[in-house]
Order: C-alpha cells, then sequence, then structure tokens
C-alpha cells in the first residue's frame, strides 16, 4: 500500500463525520422555531468544522477527540432547530417524571466542558512539554471554564444587544441562577472527561502517527 491510499485511508472518518454534520445542518435550517436563535446556536458549530478542516493538515486530532466534537455539534444544531427549553425529547421527559424545566439546555452545557476538556488535553500534550498529571489535569478543566466563562459573557452582550429576541438563545426558563448553573456543569463535565477518558485518550495519542 503506497503512502498516498494510507494517507486517504487515515482521512476517511473524519470525512464521514463531516459529510454527516453537513445533513444535519441542512435538516436544522428546514422551518426552525426562530432564525435568529438558530444563527447563534449553530455558528459555534459552523466555525467549528471550518477552523477545524483549515488546520485538518497541520493537526489532525485522534478520531476519539473528532467523535466528541461531532456529539457536541450535534446537540448544538438540534438546538438551534427546537431552541434548548423546547427540545422535544427533553419536554417529553419533563412531563413524564414532572421536572420543573427542560434539561436540554444542561445537557448542552455538560458538554461544552467534557468535549473542550478532551480536545485542550490533546493539544497540550502533543504541543506542550506537559505530561499526564495534576498539572495538565488543572490547566484542562481551567480552560473549560474560561470557555464556559466566555460563552455566558457572550450570551450576556447578546442578551443586552437585541433584548428579548435572544430570550430563547439564554434559555434561562425563568431561573435566576441558570448562568451559574452553566458553568458548573461545564465544571462537571471537564472533570467528568478528564476522569473517564484519560487511559483511554492516552493509549490512542501512543498508536497516533499524526
Amino acid at each position: 500500500m503506497n503512502q498516498a491510499t494510507a494517507w486517504s485511508k487515515n482521512d476517511r472518518y473524519p470525512l464521514v463525520l463531516l459529510v454527516l454534520l453537513a445533513l444535519a445542518l441542512i435538516w436544522s435550517l428546514i422551518r426552525p422555531a426562530d432564525y435568529f436563535t438558530w444563527v447563534l446556536e449553530v455558528l459555534p458549530a459552523v466555525l467549528g468544522a471550518v477552523l477545524l478542516t483549515a488546520l485538518y493538515r497541520r493537526f489532525r486530532f485522534t478520531n476519539l477527540v473528532y467523535t466528541l466534537i461531532w456529539l457536541h455539534a450535534l446537540i448544538l444544531i438540534v438546538g438551534g432547530h427546537y431552541t434548548y427549553a423546547e427540545m422535544p425529547l427533553f419536554n417529553w421527559i419533563r412531563d413524564t417524571f414532572g421536572l420543573e424545566r427542560n434539561y436540554y439546555d444542561r445537557l448542552g452545557h455538560f458538554v461544552q466542558g467534557f468535549v473542550p476538556a478532551l480536545i485542550v488535553r490533546e493539544v497540550l500534550l502533543r504541543k506542550t512539554a506537559l505530561g499526564s498529571g495534576s498539572w495538565l489535569t488543572f490547566l484542562t478543566v481551567s480552560v473549560c471554564l474560561a470557555i464556559s466563562a466566555v460563552y455566558e459573557l457572550i450570551e450576556f452582550a447578546v442578551a443586552k444587544a437585541t433584548g428579548t429576541a435572544a430570550e430563547a438563545f439564554l434559555g434561562t426558563q425563568g431561573d435566576v441562577w441558570d448562568t451559574q448553573w452553566d458553568m458548573l456543569l461545564a465544571f462537571i463535565g471537564a472533570l467528568t472527561a478528564v476522569i473517564l477518558l484519560s487511559g483511554v485518550h492516552n493509549k490512542l495519542l501512543k498508536q497516533s502517527k499524526y
């Protein structure tokens, strides 16, 4: 097998994920609950896909990280289509179990910590002298908290700039502590990812030829 063929097969999995993501994006664009909210929710997924594609030849992540990014993007896209407060499956869960709110946005913020944790961890391990250990965990979780805080500031800025037009984007559902819950769940998500996936991630990085 020549090098060009091997490289082509190596690229196949990320390409499949990208195509599936594009199909999901097209679906979400068809009669969303609100086009303004759709743009706000989906924009990070689109920008992320463009950035990863542009950097692909210079920095290729492990398939584990690409899979997690893809799942995170799907959560954003689905949230953009329905709005986070009205995602049908989580409405059913709310009504069936007598919950006080639709918790899809809580899932989104948990994943907002979980997925970036593996991204940050991989970048730090491959581009710095850090090895697995407490400092890597501390820096990984700290960066994830910073990302969560920046996102909350963006939500604040959009809300101040657009007023009630941003209510679906904020998804607070009347909870005055929504911002704090969002950041807490991102923190828990980052810790969970580091605890559960560090071993698998380390093995994949050792096997990687990128």
